[in-house]
């Protein structure tokens, strides 16, 4: 395998494509395909998926569905604010986010896996994650919560199915990604609604996803930017055929900056939805190295741009004038996400965890 990985990249200047259904052909597909999501996962950490399975017609039916929770009035999402919620789900309004402690201007419903919840004072505090959603009654939006319901279980399938191909990529078991997710394994979903962007603000601002794996659609607006290592912005154009994935700090401080969290944004030049799910392991997974082959590291050890990648800053870190990727990632999953929600919100924090807030 040594002499197909490369070391430093090259500058990337559009998104690639990955066929996810020759992952059901020969071994030689699946070899090739393995092979292809290595060299992408590690050069620009995001692609266009197709193949994926999910069909057309419940694209259609969830985004219809989607257009419907947005339009409806504000007092009766409000029913469902996140403030209500110690488990950070729930309806905020435009602005209510925070990403690099700069304003989201975006609109959003927050769900997540529904696991039990552990006691509201359980340590460490990222085990108050765990919990339920807040949903609006069925009389309100028939169908909605079934739809959200059964998004999770489609790009969950495809979100198994791509570890898979990673795993075999790197050199391991196709069911090793699998097993490191542990027993209660929690995803979440973001499902947004943006005005245009108002001149020097972002829809959301440059950042990298905290968790392992993301599948995004955009419905039939663009906006989404990436960022090659030249530092210029490409753009991702919006397919219906397709989702775009793209890696989490997990997965990067796993395979040790092998694959990368690669730096985006949201500029919407009119208003725009889109729908992300972040698959994600049990809260108590520890971010381990993957036991990788020494050729992995050795291209990691000479390309720059893989030996200096970075996490997000934490809360901390922002309020002491930190930016961009400035920390070190955490050790659990539960953690890393964590994170994440106290340097965003942190008015939820305050509201229900007190005892652990800034």
């Amino acid at each position: 395998m040594a002499e197909t990985l490369r070391a430093e990249p090259v500058a990337f200047t559009a998104i690639p494509e990955v066929d996810l259904s020759h992952w059901a052909g020969s071994e030689a597909d699946r070899s090739a395909l393995a092979a292809e999501v290595r060299t992408i996962c590690h050069e620009i950490g995001f692609f266009q998926l197709v193949g994926h399975g999910v069909p057309a017609g419940f694209r259609a039916r969830y985004f219809d569905l989607l257009q419907s929770f947005f339009a409806l009035p504000e007092d009766v999402k409000a029913t469902i604010d996140k403030l209500r919620s110690a488990h950070f789900r729930g309806w905020e309004r435009v602005g209510a986010e925070l990403t690099d402690n700069r304003t989201d201007f975006r609109e959003q419903l927050d769900v997540s896996t529904e696991n039990p919840p552990y006691p509201p004072d359980a340590m460490p505090p990222y085990l108050r994650l765990d919990g339920p959603n807040q949903w609006l009654a069925d009389d309100v939006l028939p169908g909605f919560r079934r739809a959200v319901t059964e998004l999770f279980e489609r790009l969950g399938a495809v979100a198994f199915q791509l570890m898979e191909v990673m795993s075999v990529g790197l050199g391991l078991a196709p069911s090793h990604l699998r097993e490191v997710f542990g027993e209660q394994p929690l995803s979440l979903a973001k499902l947004i609604s943006y005005p245009p962007t108002p001149p020097g603000e972002a829809g959301v601002n440059a950042h990298h996803d905290t968790g392992f794996l993301t599948l995004l659609m955009q419905h039939g607006v663009g906006g989404l930017h990436v960022e090659n290592p030249a530092g210029d912005w490409i753009d991702v154009p919006p397919r219906d055929d397709a989702f775009v994935v793209n890696l989490g700090e997990m997965l990067q401080r796993m395979t040790g900056n092998y694959f990368v969290a690669t730096t985006h944004r949201v500029i919407a030049a009119e208003a725009r939805f889109s729908s992300g799910y972040f698959h994600g392991p049990d809260l108590r997974t520890r971010l381990d190295p993957l036991p990788l082959a020494p050729e992995f590291g050795d291209a990691v050890a000479v390309s720059a741009r893989h030996a200096g990648a970075g996490f997000m800053a934490r809360r901390d870190e922002l309020l002491a004038g930190e930016r961009g990727t400035a920390s070190t990632s955490a050790a659990t999953y539960g953690q890393q996400l964590w994170n994440y929600y106290q340097r965003s919100y942190p008015a939820n924090v305050r509201a229900h965890h007190l005892d652990v807030a800034d």
